[in-house]
């Protein structure tokens, strides 16, 4: 399992199989876990999602970014997609990758892009989640949440359990809106904790910490070991429904993901869209290597 995983995440960063994964459009069963390579056609499934009692947080796909240009180009998409969601008048916000923006590039350049970013969606009241990436881009990621945090309330950002330091974050976090998931990048031991259990234990934990804070608290997983633990958990501390909600990803899960809004509980699909979904999904791919025979019966029946 661990050399299936190094080897999805290695494809997840060959940016020649990027760029030729464009050409094949969404073939390869990303269909299933990607909503589309247009605003339209993602607005669709954010609809259905909503018509479901499901909110969206919304993923203009983008990644390899080394240019000024590039990064402009992308910011532009984000702003468009903004103004799409108060145009549609769905439930819906969005998640941001810096590096997509110009992280890369110059820190503050991109610290630029994503002001202007969280201002537009400030003005049509949209939060903005800042995606974390992978452990070299963390405290980048975290320096310009605090920067931003000093004019706007409409942003958050995420925390990795499987990080040794991210508890010590969450503390320094308490205020704020995070997600907290289990983390998708491989890491090292170094840096990161390795062992399933371990992970999980640390999820749980992280999770109790910010639920009993003032910080909405977004709990991304699709497992539901640890969902009906968070269910007993909030029951039995009498935290309200309205702090905290239940995410998954686009394409897993569905049935789930239905039955825990009707049961009451907030809940918000990750919902990726955009030409750009080769590399999201060789690292969903990686999480869940069963995935690939869905990938090659897509692929061969093309």
């Amino acid at each position: 399992m661990g050399v299936t995983r190094s080897f999805f995440i290695a494809l997840s960063k060959n940016q020649a199989l990027n760029s030729g994964a464009k050409k094949w459009g969404l073939k390869l069963g990303a269909g299933k876990v990607v909503a589309g390579t247009d605003i339209n056609s993602m607005m669709q499934s954010v609809k259905e999602l909503n018509a479901n009692g499901i909110g969206a947080t919304i993923d203009n796909l983008g990644e390899f970014v080394r240019t000024k240009e590039e990064a402009i180009q992308a910011k532009e998409a984000i702003l468009e997609t903004l103004e799409a969601i108060q145009v549609y008048g769905v439930n819906a916000h969005m998640s941001v990758k810096l590096t997509q923006i110009g992280l890369d590039v110059d820190f503050a350049f991109c610290l630029k892009n994503i002001q202007e970013i969280v201002a537009a969606a400030a003005r049509y009241d949209i939060f903005i989640n800042l995606d974390m990436e992978d452990y070299a881009h963390l405290q980048q990621t975290l320096d310009i949440l605090e920067a931003l945090l000093k004019d706007y309330d409409n942003v958050g950002t995420v925390i990795q359990a499987y990080l040794y330091r991210s508890e010590k974050d969450i503390e320094n976090l308490q205020n704020v809106r995070l997600r907290l998931v289990k983390g998708a990048y491989k890491e090292s031991e170094e840096v990161s904790l390795q062992d399933k259990k371990e992970i999980d234990d640390n999820y749980l934990k992280l999770i109790k910490i910010h639920l009993q804070s003032s910080g909405y608290t977004s709990i991304a997983t699709h497992d539901h070991h640890i969902i009906e633990e968070v269910k007993a958990f909030v029951k039995e501390k009498n935290i309200p429904l309205n702090s905290f909600e239940f995410q998954m990803l686009y394409g897993f899960r569905t049935e789930m993901q239905k039955d825990l809004a009707k049961e009451g509980y907030s809940f918000t699909t990750y919902v990726p869209f955009g030409q750009d979904w080769y590399a999201y999904y060789m690292r969903r791919l990686a999480e869940r290597p069963q995935n690939i025979n869905l990938a090659l019966k897509s692929f061969v029946s093309k």
